[in-house]
This record gives C-alpha cells, sequence and structure tokens, in this order.
C-alpha cells in the first residue's frame, strides 16, 4: 500500500463531493469528479499551495485545528474525522499501541458462552475472528473457513447466498477496514488482507479506492442460512476494554419473532456438532 495515506484519503473524499453538496457554485468545465483542490482549501480556510502539499504527501502533519477545518469542508461523520486524525497521527491511539492483541480471555469466552440464546463473537480491528460462543459458530458453519468476515464476504462463494443485501455487507466491511487502516496503515496482516482482496475482487477494488470509514457499532443484519432460512437479526458490538482493538459482537433477534425461532432451531441442529469438538474455542 502506498505510504501517503493522509493524501489518498483527502484526494478520495474531495472527489466524493460536488460543489453544490458544499453550497459552492460550479464554474467551468471539470476534467475530474468533485471538488477541486482551490475549493476545498477555500472551505477549509487553509492555503491552497499548503493543500496541495498535503495531498501529494509533501506536508504530513497538519495541526488538529487545520484537520478539524478539513473534516468540516469534506463533511465528513465522527468515524471519518477520528480516521482523518489518525492518518495525521495526531489522535491519540487507545491503551498506548496500535496493535490488537488476538488472546481472548477466559473470562470474556466464558461472558460469551453464557449467551446461549444469541450469537456471540469476539474480533479484531481487521475482522479476524478470534473467538466464537456456540450459537455464533452454527451461525457462520457455511464458510470454510469462518475466520475473517472480509475473506468471508469477498473470497467465500458462500458470502453472496448467506448475505441477501451483499452489497450493503461488502460496504460496510471495507468501511471497516478503512478504519482499521487508520488506527495502524503499516499493520502487516492488514496489508497482507488487503493486498489479497485487491487481487481477487474487482468489487473490493472499487469499494477501497473510495476511502469510506465506519465503524462497527450497531445495525441490522440480513441473513439466508442455508439450514434455517432468513434471518433477520440487529447487532450491538462493544469495545473490549482490557484488549484495545478487540471488539465483542452481539447478535439479537426480536422475541417471539421466526427469526427467533429460526435461531433456536439452528442452536439444537449444531449443539451436537458443538458437543464432539474437542476444543470449541478458537486459538
Amino acid at each position: 500500500m502506498d505510504d501517503n495515506h493522509l493524501g489518498e484519503f483527502l484526494r478520495a473524499r474531495r472527489a466524493g463531493l460536488r460543489p453544490q453538496d458544499v453550497g459552492m457554485a460550479s464554474y467551468g468545465v471539470r476534467r475530474v469528479a468533485g471538488l477541486r483542490r482551490e475549493e476545498v482549501a477555500v472551505l477549509a480556510g487553509v492555503n491552497a499551495d499548503y493543500y496541495t502539499r498535503l495531498e501529494q504527501g509533501r506536508e504530513r502533519r497538519p495541526s488538529p485545528q487545520v484537520l478539524d477545518a478539513l473534516g468540516r469542508a469534506l463533511l465528513l461523520d465522527t468515524d471519518a474525522r477520528l480516521h482523518l486524525h489518525r492518518l495525521a497521527g495526531v489522535a491519540p491511539v487507545a491503551g498506548g499501541s496500535p496493535h490488537v492483541t488476538e488472546r481472548v480471555g477466559p473470562a470474556l469466552r466464558q461472558l460469551m458462552d453464557g449467551y446461549a440464546h444469541t450469537p456471540a463473537f469476539v474480533m479484531s480491528r481487521t475482522l479476524d475472528l478470534l473467538a466464537a460462543n456456540a450459537l455464533a459458530d452454527a451461525l457462520h458453519a457455511p464458510f470454510t473457513p469462518a475466520d475473517n468476515l472480509a475473506r468471508m464476504v469477498f473470497l467465500d462463494p458462500v458470502g453472496r447466498q448467506f448475505y441477501p443485501d451483499w452489497d450493503r455487507a461488502a460496504q460496510a466491511v471495507v468501511a471497516n477496514l478503512r478504519q482499521a487502516a487508520g488506527f495502524d496503515p503499516e499493520h502487516p496482516g492488514l496489508a497482507d488482507l488487503v493486498d489479497t482482496l485487491t487481487e481477487h475482487s474487482a468489487v473490493f477494488r472499487r469499494l477501497w479506492a473510495e476511502h469510506s470509514v465506519r465503524g462497527k457499532t450497531r445495525d441490522v443484519k440480513q441473513i439466508l442460512h442455508p439450514d434455517v432460512g432468513a434471518l433477520s437479526l440487529t447487532y450491538q458490538s462493544f469495545d473490549v476494554r482490557d484488549a484495545p482493538g478487540q471488539q465483542l459482537v452481539i447478535y439479537h433477534a426480536e422475541p417471539g419473532s421466526p427469526s427467533a425461532h429460526a435461531l433456536a432451531l439452528l442452536g439444537s441442529l449444531h449443539a451436537g456438532e458443538r458437543q464432539d469438538a474437542p476444543d470449541s474455542g478458537r486459538p
């Protein structure tokens, strides 16, 4: 990956805006999509030459005030603004280290296993599945292997059937990986993952170039499971405070709904397989 991460992000977000999006009139023929560099500079109240140096990577340490101004000029939401600050080396990294530990503690594993009727799993910033309870394993059983959400969505043929709204799932996954890149752009696992996805998926290449950024918080997930059919699940994600970078994700079905009954059936179908396995936890 190119090391001018800040410039790449600024260029991509500039290209995604039109003059009318920011209340500006459009003059002359535009040779490229989006705002001109000079227009972003005016909106942010910075020198046009300085902004050009930021995009080109010749200036890499803008002040927090300049970053805030650029965030407003480019209409960045909260996740994207934090990402912008991290790329510039300004935002502090929680826990003092950008790297996530891949070890999930026994207390957290025990907590997940206590959610017998709802899927729960722990993942890293780069979307590796680090640990899961029985129902989460059953939910992701169609994937071989169920090891990383990005690979599962883009590289496993099961992904397009499993996620009926595949385009939306793909966009969310890429936006999550972009946020991970802001925490640690040189993470070797992330670089290898992006290289693999870029090589094998044209859709990933297109979405990665858009530089959309979003954290995993709360949403509704539509799933079509080969064993129990359609599921509509709401998920919530929680930061694991003693392991910065890890997230606990819990899926929930509306009580009494067809999805709740389908989850109960799924748990019953896979209960025997879990008991027969020598070790149900992930390394």
